[in-house]
């Protein structure tokens, strides 16, 4: 298993690292479907949480839509989860979240009720010894511009949304989208295949970090993140794999409260571990803060 698992991730890199070379100045043949207002809630406040709320939007890895060298049609369909490369491959979001210590899995939602189509299933993680959850949501591959909208309105305070979930202690409600106290971006850098009609703008006093695990992401993600005010908590400043042990690791530092520098480090550790590129090529590629 160890030996075919590292087989994955030679593979899985080598393909995100030759994605993130075409860098385009044409639009994706699809355009993001609108929402209407209820299903996008983008006019209620952030509403407070019990505990701390992590929300990842992942951009499912599309051959067919998004700007990229083509990777293995099985990882690379974007309407199909189970097996995409950034969720249900070994290391996306959804397997590896679920066979991570520290994380309990309480719900599985394909298409959830918020969703007009473009979110093909909402993940709902607990910590296990932390009052932290952890909601994730796999955009259909060509709704790549939309997630990456998505990502920057939440960070900037625009679209609360709330669900309820089963936990152990009965049902609860969680507010996710701009209610999140950490919002991160998983996926392609779509923002070097096209450009937002806008940046959203900080609208609250909500304080946000913000990771983004894409190709570049600091020079593509600077301008509009920088209107959100969200902070930068963890981005990237070359070609990367954007694989959920690095996600894992930004997070278990992030609910420890800790500094920007010692998140960065253990990114760079995660990374170097399984990627074996050396601890150096590793802390340059991530960054902290502005």
């Amino acid at each position: 298993m160890r030996k075919q698992a590292g087989f994955i991730t030679v593979i899985l890199l080598m393909t995100a690292l030759v994605a993130c070379q075409r860098v385009t100045n044409q639009s994706l043949s699809a355009e993001s479907k609108p929402r209407t207002a209820e299903s996008a809630s983008v006019n209620q406040p952030a509403k407070e949480n019990s505990g701390k709320l992590i929300h990842v939007l992942v951009a499912l890895c599309d051959n067919q839509f998004q700007g990229i060298v083509p990777v293995p049609p099985k990882i690379g369909n974007g309407d199909d989860p189970a097996n995409n490369l950034y969720w249900g491959a070994a290391f996306g979001v959804k397997t590896f979240f679920k066979r991570a210590s520290g994380w309990k899995l309480l719900a599985s939602t394909p298409t959830p009720p918020n969703s007009t189509g473009e979110i093909l299933e909402r993940l709902v993680f607990k910590h296990q010894t932390k009052n932290v959850f952890l909601v994730a949501d796999a955009y259909r591959g060509r709704e790549i511009k939309l997630c990456t909208k998505d990502f920057f309105d939440f960070a900037a305070g625009r679209g609360t949304q709330t669900i309820k979930v089963k936990a152990a202690d009965g049902e609860m409600d969680l507010h996710i989208g701009s209610s999140a106290d950490l919002i991160a971006y998983v996926g392609h850098d779509g923002l070097m295949d096209f450009s937002l009609d806008a940046f959203p703008q900080k609208t609250d006093g909500h304080k946000r970090d913000a990771v983004m695990l894409a190709c570049i992401s600091k020079r593509y993600f600077a301008d509009p993140l920088r209107a959100t005010g969200a902070n930068p908590l963890l981005w990237t400043t070359g070609l990367m794999a954007p694989e959920s042990y690095v996600l894992k690791a930004a997070i278990d530092g992030w609910i420890l409260s800790e500094t920007g520098e010692q998140i960065r480090k253990r990114a760079a550790t995660a990374y170097n571990q399984y990627q074996r590129c050396g601890t150096n090529a590793a802390m340059r590629l991530f960054a902290t803060g502005w």
